[in-house]
């Protein structure tokens, strides 16, 4: 890295309350950690999926945690109890910058809110840390791409979250997909139907929960009172921090679509839905939403909905390849072919159920890449997590305006430069900036 350049980054990005590690620390990201070298990692938001992934990772020969970083003081400790309890000691942080300080952890765990996961990732490979990422990537367009051009520039080891890369019956789905026996796919549709899933009550602001650094929670977000119904889980349902079931589901499920298909980004992109299920709780995200990608050889459907679980082919979620000989249904309960009546092609594939743990394989294959120290090893690139977040954040950026959206592939921005000045890139707040390349 240029040295002067790190300077002025460093000098830039203290100025706005956001020192970086040192450039001694930075260095650490080109040393090799060979098959017998412990490798030690650090995790960051440890309330829900970042703490699976952190177990997963612990379940790995020659891997240790030695430290942990929440905002919120309750989480903190009762993980820290966990620890303990099998006899490993870990250092606390309520502020993840502190964390990329330690010299000896050589990646890190992030898996705080959406709205979150941009800086802390950049932050991260600038430390040197090698880095596991949940999804989406990033909570807009602007986030993910510059992501994409932090490790790109620092070269270090980022797998991003979407475990169903690794798991086997997916990856057999779309081998026999590509076989073509299926016909010309016309139409693949991606569906979640989540009928577990509701906001919580409309409730007033109130004063942040004993042990919440809510200032920190906030990060980049808009400066608004603390309220129950957006904090934890539910921060999901509201702009400022993610974006609904299009961006917690959608990536996973739009992710093999696009996969499927070899497709790149759409044409045009039309998003309808609203608040159609619960109207009366907290939340912005639409609970209902269909949005139609057009592509050059097929359309793509995305269609959600809270409160319902009967989705389409009697799943509550899926991907359909739609061919002309018969249809591939595939979820991570499994994937089967239904052939078509009139076809003389002999397509139709029985159900086959998965037979690994997609997780905990994405996450030895997360540090079989450390150890060779190849970025490219990695199940699922920042670059591909960055394809798929970007595809869903078209779909929510269309509803959101109203509009149907045009792309420009040649200046990979939207034809509108109304919406591209509106939605393309979140606005930050409260001293906080996003590094460019």
């Amino acid at each position: 890295m240029d040295r002067k350049k790190f300077i002025q980054q460093s000098t830039l990005l203290t100025g706005a309350g956001l020192l970086l590690p040192s450039l001694t620390s930075f260095r650490k990201a080109s040393q090799k950690i060979g098959a017998n070298d412990t490798l030690v990692i650090g995790a960051i938001g440890i309330n829900g999926m970042g703490w699976s992934d952190t177990k997963a990772l612990l379940n790995i020969p020659g891997v240790k945690l030695a430290a942990i970083c929440d905002v919120d003081q309750n989480v903190l400790e009762k993980r820290e109890a966990e620890m303990k309890a099998q006899g490993v000691r870990v250092k606390t942080f309520t502020d993840y910058r502190k964390l990329l300080e330690e010299k000896e952890i050589d990646a890190v765990v992030i898996g705080s809110p959406d709205h979150w996961h941009a800086l802390m990732m950049i932050h991260a490979c600038q430390a040197g840390k090698h880095v596991y990422v949940e999804k989406p990537i990033g909570n807009s367009v602007g986030e993910c791409q510059a992501m994409v051009a932090a490790q790109e520039h620092y070269g270090t080891v980022v797998q991003v979250g979407q475990w169903q890369r690794s798991q086997q019956h997916f990856q057999d789905a779309v081998n026999y997909l590509a076989t073509g026996v299926l016909g010309p796919i016309r139409t693949v549709k991606a569906w979640c139907y989540q009928g577990w899933m509701r906001p919580d009550p409309i409730v007033p602001d109130s004063a942040p929960p004993k042990g919440v650094d809510y200032q920190r929670w906030l990060g980049p977000a808009p400066l608004k009172p603390f309220n129950s119904s957006r904090f934890h889980f539910h921060f999901r349902w509201f702009w400022d921090y993610a974006g609904g079931l299009m961006t917690d589901w959608g990536v996973h499920l739009l992710d093999y679509a696009l996969l499927g298909m070899k497709a790149s980004l759409p044409k045009t992109i039309v998003g309808l839905g609203g608040k159609f299920a619960y109207p009366d709780l907290a939340e912005e995200t639409p609970d209902t939403l269909t949005t139609l990608y057009e592509f050059d050889q097929f359309n793509l459907v995305w269609d959600s909905a809270m409160g319902i679980d009967n989705g389409s082919y009697g799943r509550d979620h899926g991907i359909a390849f739609i061919g002309n000989h018969g249809t591939l249904i595939l979820n991570r309960g499994g994937w089967e072919v239904i052939e078509e009546r009139q076809s003389e092609n002999k397509v139709a594939k029985p159900l086959v159920k998965p037979s690994d743990n997609g997780l905990q394989k994405h996450a030895q294959n997360f540090v079989a890449a450390i150890r060779a120290n190849d970025p490219s090893k990695v199940n699922c690139s920042i670059q591909e997590g960055a394809h798929v977040a970007t595809v869903a954040q078209m779909g929510n950026i269309s509803y959101r305006s109203g509009e149907k959206l045009y792309w420009d592939v040649t200046k990979n921005r939207f034809t509108d430069e109304v919406i591209n000045k509106e939605y393309l890139t979140n606005t930050y707040h409260n001293g906080y900036s996003l590094p460019k390349y």
